[in-house]
């Protein structure tokens, strides 16, 4: 049987539906670091930062996954949620 587009393009669809359903309960761990936090300085970690970049480099290399995917894509995820971990932490503290 030969694959086409349609079906690499409908492994892609459900490849991303996954994922969506992983990083939200990955934003609810931040949502949840924030309330534990409760402090702006204790946000950004640049030594947990590394740690979770070199773990996630570290397997996903072990997985097949490009470091030049892996690597930027997780700063940038990482950013973003430093980004919302501190718009949360700013509700949490004007909803008291």
């Amino acid at each position: 049987m030969e694959i086409g587009m349609k079906e690499v393009r409908e492994e892609i669809d459900l490849i991303d539906k996954e994922l969506v359903l992983l990083l939200a309960r990955r934003q609810k761990c931040i949502e949840m670091a924030a309330m534990v936090k409760n402090d702006k300085n204790l946000i950004v970690d640049e030594e947990r930062i590394e740690d979770v970049v070199n773990k996630v480099t570290s397997f996903g290399d072990s997985c097949g996954l490009n470091k030049d995917i892996s690597e930027p894509l997780w700063r940038k995820l990482i950013e973003l949620s430093i980004e919302h971990e501190f718009k949360e932490l700013d509700q949490i503290k004007n909803s008291n």
